[in-house]
């Protein structure tokens, strides 16, 4: 075998990105100079993004076990029995950097991306949710990063034919260079047919489906494993979708699992071929002969490495039973996608990859799938101190009613219609519940009534101020919202975004937060079924921790569902649960006063967990008219979307508490009672003949619960019991909304002179 001589050894390791230490860690692996090509497999292999260097020691704390799990982490996704004999499939993951340079591919690439993932398990993809963080909304060039993020993501979901039913958005200085966009897919799949992605059958065929390859997306593995930088040349780094492309890759490759043909597939997602071929080979145990001159491709002149490491989409990996090529070969062709026998499965577990009759990598796969593991110093962040120490009293006083209407502008509460409106939430026509509710709800036509619930959560200024608890509250705040429709949840897949690993503060909060994802879904029974972990999410700034939780539920009678505003009047309004309403971390905080403190209080969670089960069980027993979480701006916030949701007032009396003046900000006054969060709390309202079976049901599982209103009028009113004078809130329902759908990102971004046309 050719080798390197050390001076072209040492330019092609630097360009890798390998360190010293793992350079060396190669060498002893082969017992030898590695080549060109195989310095370029180890550099995308072992890079953050593929490799979970710093980050698997602390993902094993996860529960990975729970109640209808099929399979687990180290999949591409995954999978739970949801009745019938169906399994759902489920994967969550970033594509943060190449959305910081190209905004529109992307977010594009990173929804097709994770489709693929849901069709490597045999599972034909159903529904996306999006997780989105950005910078100051007042900022034009926030503004154009959004639309193009949003309309990648709309073209390619739109085009390949998978909904877009749900999500979140949120703004914070820190992500102004390096803005979020995170991705989970949903499919579906019969258990029998689960695929996996171990290659066997030495003499099988290694196929290669899909779009040919070109040089786009080169190293992007490694680019999205390294600080942020502001070379242009990043953008050679992302890949360029072709979303109809990927609809006719979804269909063949569904077809070609349906012969029976296919023992394994793999998506060549991160790292290309070179992933593929090494994951499929090194998980069963196996070698493979590969010929990278019978790869189509669409560029002329290329090299085998800018083959191996390619990143072009719409491709997949297909190990085929010897004999059985043909048949997939006619189904790519009828399919318009180019298709080749590239090499075949070896009984020694060694993958050879030539170019033409030229050898350019021959090792072991495990070289390259068992990268080294790193366990950086962790401490905790010097700004914790003073910022948990904060004097919440001593800041200046806001009218309620004026800082309801300036809470419901605010980006992460604001309406997100102008977001989802670009997004078919209906094609399929699975969606019953559309985005904007506290989750949104598919039909499963094959096992009727059944269906399924999605939503995704995450505040990065809670884990800023305290990771572990953050990472509870995320967990805890998306059963709530399941718990709203009637789901009960079943999995949960995770995005986790930090800044760099290789800092003391971030890694110690990065651990914290785990933990705290950790024991919150033991506490909830619910495991851990994948995800993903970006770090490096920083560009002159680091962003606010922000561990990212989808949850998927699952409803037994899809028309038992809640809806989340006032379905009529004369309704009483219940307040259920206990959970501590505080101002520390607050949107409040965040967005009257630009304050980021405080110390957050650790949530009972067998607590939280009974109040989730009384409001699932209330919603399925068909008690509530309505149930809405008490979250992003208190129990003020949570009653003026239900008046928004369901077109109707509401009068709504607290228990006095407090003999501190309105606007009062400090603890235990009336702004803290009003605007205050907390998890474990729930309004939801019912007619009067169904409270005394709710409140039944609240004995019985401990859970507090108060009538505090009725449902009624054009207006929202909130006072005190007994109290004389004037009420703390007293706005008509038209200005609530309108401060609803007239502020968020959009219209503070129109108002500061950014475009509004790109949104139809």
């Amino acid at each position: 075998m050719a080798t390197l001589d050390p001076p072209a050894a040492v330019a092609e390791r630097a360009a890798s990105g390998l360190r010293p230490s793992e350079y060396a860690e190669i060498r002893r692996r082969l017992g030898r100079e590695p080549t060109r090509a195989e310095i370029g497999m180890f550099g995308v292999m072992w890079s953050e993004h593929c490799a979970y260097k710093h980050s698997r020691a602390a993902l094993r704390r996860l529960p990975t076990r729970g109640r209808g799990l099929l399979r687990g982490p180290g999949e591409h996704a995954g999978a739970v029995a949801v009745g019938d004999g169906w399994a759902a499939v489920f994967k969550m993951e970033s594509h943060n950097h190449p959305s910081a340079v190209a905004p529109f591919h992307g977010a594009a690439t990173g929804v097709g991306g994770i489709i693929r993932d849901i069709l490597a398990m045999g599972a034909r993809p159903i529904a996306l949710l999006d997780s989105l963080r950005f910078g100051p909304p007042d900022d034009p060039r926030i503004a154009r990063l959004v639309d193009g993020v949003v309309s990648g993501i709309a073209a390619y979901g739109n085009s390949i034919g998978v909904p877009t039913v749900g999500g979140e958005l949120a703004c914070a200085p820190c992500y102004r260079d390096n803005p979020l966009v995170n991705v989970a897919c949903l499919g579906l799949v019969r258990e029998e047919r689960i695929a996996t992605a171990r290659a066997s059958g030495p003499g099988n065929a290694v196929v290669y489906l899909g779009a040919r390859t070109g040089r786009d997306g080169m190293h992007g593995a490694a680019f999205a494993s390294a600080e942020l930088g502001s070379d242009p040349q990043d953008r050679s780094a992302v890949q360029m979708g072709d979303p109809f492309t990927g609809k006719l890759l979804v269909e063949a490759t569904l077809e070609a699992l349906a012969t029976g043909a296919v023992v394994a597939l793999q998506d060549m997602g991160a790292a290309g071929l070179t992933c593929a071929l090494a994951e499929m080979a090194a998980r069963g145990g196996v070698g493979m002969d590969i010929d990278l001159r019978l790869v189509p491709r669409r560029e002329a002149g290329m090299t085998p490495e800018e083959v191996l490491l390619s990143e072009s989409q719409e491709r997949m990996l297909l190990v085929v039973r010897a004999g059985r090529e043909d048949d997939v070969l006619r189904i790519a062709r009828r399919w318009g996608l180019a298709a080749a026998v590239i090499g075949r499965v070896t009984a020694d577990p060694r993958l050879v990859v030539r170019d033409a009759d030229r050898t350019v990598a021959a090792l072991d796969p495990r070289a390259l799938t068992e990268a080294p593991e790193y366990a950086p110093p962790a401490v905790p962040p010097a700004y914790l101190r003073e910022a948990r120490r904060a004097d919440l009293g001593a800041l200046p006083p806001v009218a309620p009613e004026e800082a309801l209407l300036a809470l419901l502008a605010s980006p992460a509460i604001a309406s997100k219609r102008w977001v989802f409106r670009q997004y078919d939430h209906m094609v399929q026509t699975n969606t019953v519940v559309p985005p904007g509710a506290d989750a949104a709800v598919l039909r499963l036509k094959d096992a009727p009534p059944r269906g399924l619930a999605l939503t995704v959560d995450g505040n990065g200024r809670y884990c800023y101020l305290d990771p572990y608890v953050g990472g509870m509250l995320a967990v805890l705040e998306a059963a709530q919202n399941l718990a709203c429709v009637g789901a009960r949840a079943l999995a949960v897949t995770d995005c986790l975004n930090f800044a760099s690993p290789e800092r003391p503060d971030v890694y110690w909060t990065f651990q914290q937060a785990v933990d705290g994802i950790a024991r919150a879904c033991e506490a909830l029974e619910v495991p851990v079924v994948g995800g993903n972990v970006s770090f490096y999410n920083e560009a002159g700034q680091g962003i606010y921790p922000t561990p990212v939780v989808a949850m998927l539920g699952h409803l037994d009678d899809v028309r038992r569902h809640a809806a989340s505003g006032w379905t009529r009047e004369g309704d009483l309004i219940v307040l259920l649960g206990a959970g501590g309403a505080a101002l520390d971390g607050s949107e409040y905080l965040a967005e009257l006063h630009g304050v980021v403190a405080g110390r957050l209080c650790e949530p009972d969670l067998l607590a939280s967990a009974r109040a989730v089960q009384s409001v699932r069980e209330a919603v399925s027993r068909g008690l509530l008219a309505s149930a809405h979480d008490c979250a992003e701006g208190g129990l003020a916030v949570a009653v003026a979307e239900c008046c928004i949701a369901g077109g109707c007032g509401a009068t709504v009396s607290l228990r006095a508490g407090s003999t501190a003046p309105p606007e009062a900000a400090g603890r235990g006054g009336p702004a803290e009672r009003l605007f205050g969060e907390g998890i474990g709390r729930f309004v939801v309202s019912l007619r009067p003949d169904a409270v005394p079976p709710l409140l039944a049901l609240a004995r019985r599982l401990s859970i507090p619960a108060q009538v505090i209103g009725t449902t009624g009028g054009e207006r929202l009113v909130v006072g005190v019991d007994g109290a004389a004078g004037r009420p703390w809130i007293d706005l008509p329902v038209a200005s609530l909304r309108s401060a609803w759908e007239a502020g968020g990102l959009r219209g503070r971004a129109a108002a500061g002179g950014a475009r509004d046309d790109a949104v139809g």
